[in-house]
């Protein structure tokens, strides 16, 4: 249990509560309500196999940065490098079969999703962008969920994936100014590096406006009634306590404004889109 316990820390299972509800959301915005046990039960092992391939393969990538950084420096003594790289190949190997479980088409996307949930751990070494690729990634699960239940692209899943894209490169802007004074002495590129600390946080802000206006085009292509459309105000709530408490400062602020702000997002739009899809039954 103390092993499996260090795993989940190193990988920061608990942060699967930022992509898993816009999943399940999307999941219940295309079944039209609750899905078949099967594509519910494909569509949740998919989201842990893919994050706990692409946490273990954050962590090779960024091991020797991470034993420099203060903050994460602890990391490498949870897990052996052998460990992570085990969990890298058999999160891997599990998120294809789960997608495979789903269907033909499901399964013939896994390895480019793979592929983009890998890179953003590269992209801090040669692009100012790193926030936005962290975005990308996220953004798959709800486009990946919502072929899961009907194994065809539509326009809803694609404007929820720009505001996933949009919510998670302002929230981690946000989180990466922990890591202001590392970055720019290992030569690390970001928009927290780019901008400054001060002009990382105003983009934030404008980041998530414009989320929250995804999350509204959202509704509006996918037809979706008040019960949702209310929901966004809890939304709304959180984000502004997000950047309430990132101007109180510390790191302490910071964390909570990270972690608790953004569940709060997610369970508030995953709470929304079931409860609106159940009462149009």
């Amino acid at each position: 249990m103390g092993r499996t316990a260090d795993f989940l820390r190193f990988i920061k299972f608990s942060h699967t509560v930022f992509a898993m509800p816009f999943a399940l959301g999307a999941m219940f915005v295309a079944a039209g309500g609750l899905p078949s046990w099967r594509v519910a039960a494909g569509v949740v092992a998919a989201m842990v196999f893919a994050r706990t391939a692409a946490m273990s393969f954050n962590r090779l990538a960024d091991w020797e940065i991470d034993r420099r950084n203060p903050r994460t420096e602890g990391r490498h003594r949870l897990v052996s490098r052998g460990a992570a790289a085990a969990a890298c190949l058999a999160g891997s190997t599990g998120f294809v079969l789960a997608a495979g479980s789903l269907n033909r088409l499901c399964l013939a996307l896994s390895p480019a999703a793979l592929g983009i949930v890998f890179f953003y751990s590269l992209t801090k070494r040669f692009t100012d962008f790193a926030q936005f690729f962290l975005g990308l990634a996220l953004a798959v699960a709800p486009v990946g969920a919502w072929l899961a239940v009907t194994g065809s692209f539509a326009l809803p899943p694609l404007v929820l994936a720009l505001a996933v894209l949009l919510w998670v490169a302002g929230f981690d802007l946000i989180y990466a100014t922990q890591d202001f004074e590392v970055d720019v002495r290992e030569r690390l590129r970001s928009m927290v590096v780019r901008l400054g600390v001060p002009g990382a946080l105003r983009l934030a802000v404008r980041l998530h406006v414009a989320a929250l206006a995804g999350l509204a085009a959202f509704g509006i292509a996918a037809d979706m009634g008040g019960i949702y459309f209310c929901s966004l105000a809890v939304v709304v709530a959180a984000l502004a306590f997000e950047h309430a408490e990132v101007r109180r400062g510390g790191v302490e602020a910071v964390n909570r404004a990270f972690f608790h702000a953004n569940a709060v997002v997610g369970a508030a739009f995953v709470a929304g889109t079931l409860l609106d899809c159940l009462a149009r039954r």
